[in-house]
C-alpha cells in the first residue's frame, strides 16, 4: 500500500511527497503523514531543509470530503500547519495544479512558496459556509495585505500563480516539474543561507480602521443573508487587531460557529448533490454515443446560446433557420456571444474567428444535417411546429443520430411518436441564456434508449453543465414546480398582498429576484401563452388570476416592452407600474375578495409550502428520481439560494411536520390547490426526511 506521504532526501533536502490520489486530499492519513514526515526531517542530520510537494496532477486540493460531517480525527490540520511553521529548518512548499483550502493553508505554514506556471491557489471555504480554519485568515493578510486577503477569502475564488506572486502570496514561479522547481528554489535558499521565515512573524501592513466596516457592508449587500462571507471579514480583521495566537484562537471560534450553522449544512448538501446527481443506475456502465458535430434548429436567443455553448466546448455546429434573413441574424447572434467572450478575456480573437469560420455553418436546408451526431431543436414552443421539425429530421439525419428537443413543457413522447426512431429521441432542456446557465434537464421519454440518456449526460459534462434526469410531464421538474409556486404568488396577490411585497419577501429569503420581477425579465407573454395552452385542461376549481392577462392585453410584456409589473422607463432603476394596482383591484372585485394583510413571513411560508408540496408530488410521481434532483434543478435553474441547500433540504431542516401543518392550514380555505402531496404525508407519518430517499 502506498504511503500517504513519502519521505526521501535529495541534495540534503528532505522531500515530503503527498500521495493521496486523485487530488491529494487532506485525509487523516495525510495529516498524520505530514506530521510524521516533518518530525523525521527535523531529526535527520542529513537534511538541511524540507520540501513539501504533491504527487500526480495537483499539490493538495483541500479537505477530504469523505470526512465531512464526521468527528475530526487527530492530528487536526491547525496543529499540523502550526508545527510546519515552527520547524527549525526552512520549509518550502512547491505548488502545482491546485492548492486550495487546507492545501493552501499547509503552504502558508511553510516558510517559502514556489509555484510552477499554471498553478492555481484559493481559499474556497466560504462556498461551503465556513472559513479557512487552519490559519488561513491570519497568515494570508500578513503576506498580501488586507484588501487582497479579503477579496480571496470572502469570494472563495481561485487565483493564478502570476496573481499570487503579484500580491505576495508566493515567492517565485519556476519552470519544470514541481519537484524540479522546488529543489531548485530550495537549493538557492541554502546557498544564500536563508533560514526559517514563519509567516506569523510578519507584521500586518498598516490599514484604515474603517476598511473592515466597509467590507462588511459590501459583502453583506452582495451575498444576501449569507453569514459566512461577513464572518470571514471578522476573522481577517482579527489578524490586524490581535496578536497572532489570539488571532488563531478567534479564527477557530468563528470557524466553530459556522460549522454549527444551518447555512453550512445547506451548502455542504449542495456541494455533495452536484456530484451525485449524474450517478444513475439506468446509465451505470452504459457507453454514450460519440458526439463531435451537432445540429441546432432555430437561431433565436435559445438556439444561438446552445450553438455558442457547443462551439466554446470543442464541437462543430450546423444551425438551420427558415429563411436567409433568419440565418444571417442567427449567425450575428452567435458572433455577438463569442465577441462577449473575447471582451471578457475568455477567448482570443483568432480563436473566435476560427470558430465562426471553420466550425459554424448556418444554413436553411435540413439536408445539411445528414451527418450530424446529435440535433437539438430550439424552435417555437408549439406542438405542431415541433412535429413538423422532427418529421423532417427523421428523414434527413443518419441512423443513430440523436434527435433532441429543447421544449420547456411539451410532451416528448408525442414528439417522438412522429419519428421512426423514438429510442433516439430525448429532451435536452437548456435554460436561457444557454451559454451561461449551468442547468440542463435531460428529459427521458418512454422509449429513449439508455445510451441516448447516457449521451445526454456526457454532452452536459462536455458543455460544463449540471445535468438532471427528468421524466415527461408538463414542465418536467423545474417548470412544473415553478407553475405551482408562481400560482401561489398570484393567489396571495388576489387575497391582498402586492406583487412588490412578495418580491421583497423572497429577496429577503435569499432569491436574487422575486417572482414578478422574474416574470418581467422572462416576458409576460410567455406565461400568457402557457395559460392559453392549458386553459382547456384546467380543473374547474383552479383559481387563475386575470390581472396578468389584463397586462398582456395592454401590450405590457415586461422589460422588453418597457412595462410589466414594473415600469422600466429607467432600466437601471425600475419602479412599480402604478397602473397594475387597478387591474388587481378589478380582479379581486370580480371575485368578491376583500383583501387582507400579509407579512413577509406569511409570504415566505406560503411560497415555500407551495414549492415543496409540488416538489414532493414530482418525486412521488417519478418525474424526479430523488429529492436531490429537485434541489439541483431549483439551485441551478431557478435561483434558489444555495446556502439553503435547495427546497427539499430546506424542508428537512425546517422540519417536514411544520411544512405539512402549513399546507393543511392553507387547505382550510383552498383544499383544491393545497392538497398535501402523498409522499410528504407518508414521510411525516414515518418520521422520515426527504434526504432519506437520496440513497
Amino acid at each position: 500500500m502506498t504511503e500517504p506521504v513519502a519521505y526521501s532526501v535529495t541534495d540534503r533536502i528532505a522531500v515530503l511527497r503527498v500521495q493521496n490520489p486523485p487530488v491529494n486530499a487532506l485525509s487523516q492519513a495525510v495529516r498524520a503523514g505530514l506530521d510524521a514526515g516533518l518530525a523525521r526531517a527535523l531529526a535527520d542530520d542529513g537534511a538541511d531543509a524540507i520540501l513539501i510537494l504533491g504527487d500526480g496532477r495537483t499539490f493538495i486540493a483541500g479537505a477530504d470530503i469523505s470526512e465531512f460531517g464526521k468527528p475530526l480525527a487527530a492530528p487536526g490540520l491547525p496543529d499540523v500547519v502550526n508545527r510546519i511553521e515552527a520547524a527549525g529548518k526552512p520549509v518550502v512548499a512547491a505548488l502545482h495544479g491546485t492548492a486550495l483550502g487546507g492545501g493552501l493553508e499547509v503552504a502558508l505554514g511553510a516558510h517559502y512558496r514556489v509555484a510552477v506556471p499554471g498553478a492555481k491557489v484559493g481559499l474556497p471555504e466560504v462556498l461551503l459556509g465556513i472559513l479557512p480554519g487552519a490559519g488561513g485568515t491570519q497568515r494570508t493578510p500578513r503576506l498580501t495585505g488586507a484588501e487582497a486577503a479579503l477579496d480571496m477569502i470572502t469570494t472563495g475564488k481561485h487565483i493564478s500563480a502570476t496573481e499570487a506572486l503579484r500580491i505576495g502570496l508566493i515567492d517565485a514561479i519556476e519552470d519544470g516539474s514541481p519537484e524540479e522547481a522546488g529543489l531548485r528554489f530550495t537549493r538557492r535558499l541554502l546557498v544564500e543561507g536563508a533560514g526559517p521565515r514563519p509567516t506569523r512573524g510578519i507584521a500586518p501592513a498598516p490599514h484604515d480602521p474603517a476598511l473592515f466596516d466597509a467590507w462588511r457592508a459590501k459583502v453583506a449587500a452582495k451575498t444576501r443573508g449569507q453569514i459566512a462571507p461577513v464572518t470571514c471579514v471578522d476573522a481577517v480583521e482579527a489578524a490586524f487587531t490581535l496578536p497572532f495566537d489570539a488571532g488563531l484562537k478567534r479564527e477557530r471560534e468563528l470557524f466553530s460557529g459556522l460549522m454549527a450553522s444551518p447555512q453550512r449544512e445547506g451548502l455542504i448538501h449542495a456541494f455533495f448533490i452536484e456530484r451525485k446527481v449524474g450517478k444513475l443506475p439506468e446509465i451505470a456502465g452504459v457507453t454514450p454515443r460519440d458526439v463531435a458535430w451537432i445540429g441546432v434548429i432555430g437561431g433565436g436567443t435559445m438556439g444561438a446560446g446552445i450553438a455558442a455553448a457547443a462551439l466554446l466546448n470543442g464541437l462543430s455546429v450546423t444551425l438551420v433557420e427558415q429563411t436567409e434573413a433568419a440565418r444571417g441574424a442567427a449567425h450575428a447572434r452567435i458572433a455577438g456571444i463569442l465577441g462577449d467572450s473575447v471582451a471578457r478575456g475568455k477567448l482570443t480573437e483568432p480563436a473566435r474567428d476560427t470558430l465562426l469560420g471553420d466550425r459554424l455553418t448556418c444554413v436553411t436546408e435540413y439536408a445539411a444535417l445528414a451527418d450530424a451526431d446529435l440535433v437539438i431543436e430550439a424552435a417555437f414552443e408549439d406542438m405542431a411546429v415541433k412535429k413538423t421539425i422532427f418529421t423532417a429530421l427523421d428523414q434527413h439525419c443518419k441512423p443513430g443520430a440523436i434527435l433532441a428537443t429543447n421544449t420547456s413543457y411539451l410532451d416528448i413522447n408525442e414528439i417522438a411518436a412522429v419519428t421512426a426512431r423514438p429510442g433516439d429521441v430525448i429532451g435536452l432542456h437548456f435554460f436561457s441564456p444557454a451559454h451561461v446557465m449551468r442547468l440542463l434537464e435531460v428529459v427521458v421519454a418512454e422509449h429513449t434508449a439508455p445510451e441516448v440518456t447516457a449521451t445526454g449526460f456526457a454532452l452536459a459534462k462536455r458543455l460544463k453543465k449540471v445535468a438532471v434526469r427528468a421524466g415527461v410531464c408538463d414542465g418536467f421538474i423545474g417548470n412544473r414546480i415553478l407553475a405551482s409556486y408562481r400560482m401561489a404568488a398570484d393567489h396571495m396577490v388576489l387575497e391582498g398582498a402586492t406583487p412588490y411585497a412578495i418580491d421583497a419577501a423572497m429577496v429577503d429569503f435569499g432569491f436574487a429576484m422575486g417572482p414578478f420581477a422574474v416574470s418581467d425579465l422572462a416576458g409576460l407573454d410567455i406565461g400568457w401563452a402557457t395559460r392559453k395552452r392549458l386553459a382547456p385542461l384546467r380543473h374547474p376549481n383552479d383559481r387563475i388570476a386575470k390581472f396578468a392577462d389584463m397586462m398582456c392585453e395592454e401590450g405590457w410584456f415586461g422589460r422588453k416592452t418597457g412595462r410589466g409589473f414594473y415600469d422600466y422607463t429607467d432600466p437601471k432603476r425600475p419602479v412599480p407600474n402604478p397602473q397594475v394596482a387597478a387591474m388587481i383591484d378589478a380582479d379581486r372585485a370580480a371575485r368578491g375578495i376583500t383583501p387582507r394583510a400579509f407579512t413577509a413571513e406569511d409570504i415566505q411560508r406560503r411560497y415555500m409550502a407551495a414549492m415543496i408540496n409540488e416538489a414532493a408530488k414530482v418525486v412521488g410521481d417519478g418525474i424526479a428520481a430523488r429529492p436531490l434532483d429537485v434541489d439541483v434543478t431549483l439551485l441551478y435553474g431557478y435561483g434558489f439560494p444555495r446556502w439553503r441547500g435547495g427546497p427539499m433540504k430546506y424542508a428537512d431542516m425546517r422540519g417536514l411536520p411544520s411544512i405539512l401543518a402549513d399546507i393543511e392550514a392553507f387547505a382550510q380555505d383552498d383544499p383544491h390547490f393545497w392538497h398535501p402531496a402523498p409522499l410528504l404525508t407518508d414521510l411525516v407519518a414515518r418520521g422520515a426526511s426527504f434526504d432519506s430517499l437520496n440513497g
